[in-house]
C-alpha cells in the first residue's frame, strides 16, 4: 500500500534539496515540481501522492493552497533554513514507501536543474494544462481543474514496462 503525504511534507523535500544543493527554489518552481512529482505518481502508481487538485495558473500548475503557504516570498527563493539532508532522509525514509521515493529522485533528476522558467515552459507545451486552460488566451486567469486523468493519459504514454 502507498502512502499519500500532504503538500507541504512534499513542498519541505524539495526545499531540504534546494538547501542541501544549492540550487535555489521559487514558489513558481515548486509548483511546477510539485506537479510533475503528482502527475509520474498517478502514471506509475494509478493514485495521487498528494491531496488537492492542481489549476491551470497562467504561468502553468498551480496548487493553491501551496501558492498561498509560500506566496510570501513572491519571486524570490524560499528559505527555510531549518530544513536538509536530516528531512529528506526522514521523507524518504518514513513519510513515503521506497518506490515512490524511488520515482521522486527520478522527478527531482529530470527536472530539478531546470529553471522555474523552463518547466514553466514544458508545462505550457503539454496535454494536460492545455487542456484545462480550454480557449481562455493566455493571459486570463483561471481556476480550471487540471483532472487527473488527463495528467494519467498523458504521462502514462511514457512510462516503460
Amino acid at each position: 500500500m502507498l502512502k499519500r503525504t500532504t503538500h507541504i511534507n512534499l513542498s519541505n523535500y524539495f526545499i531540504s534539496l534546494s538547501n542541501e544543493t544549492g540550487n535555489l527554489i521559487s514558489n513558481l518552481k515548486l509548483q511546477k515540481l510539485l506537479y510533475y512529482a503528482q502527475a509520474w505518481h498517478l502514471a506509475y502508481f494509478g493514485e495521487k501522492l498528494i491531496d488537492g487538485d492542481f489549476q491551470a495558473w497562467v504561468h502553468g500548475p498551480v496548487l493553491p493552497e501551496t501558492y498561498r503557504e509560500f506566496r510570501s516570498f513572491g519571486w524570490k527563493p524560499i528559505i527555510k533554513s531549518e530544513l536538509s539532508q536530516e528531512f529528506i532522509n526522514h521523507f524518504c525514509e518514513s513519510i513515503v514507501e521506497q518506490q515512490q521515493c524511488e520515482l521522486l529522485n527520478d522527478v527531482v533528476n529530470e527536472y530539478f536543474g531546470l529553471t522555474a522558467f523552463e518547466l514553466e515552459k514544458m508545462t505550457h507545451l503539454e496535454d494536460p494544462w492545455i487542456i484545462a486552460r480550454g480557449d481562455l488566451s493566455p493571459d486570463m486567469p483561471s481556476e480550471n481543474v487540471i483532472t487527473e486523468a488527463s495528467m494519467i493519459d498523458y504521462y502514462k504514454q511514457f512510462v516503460c514496462g
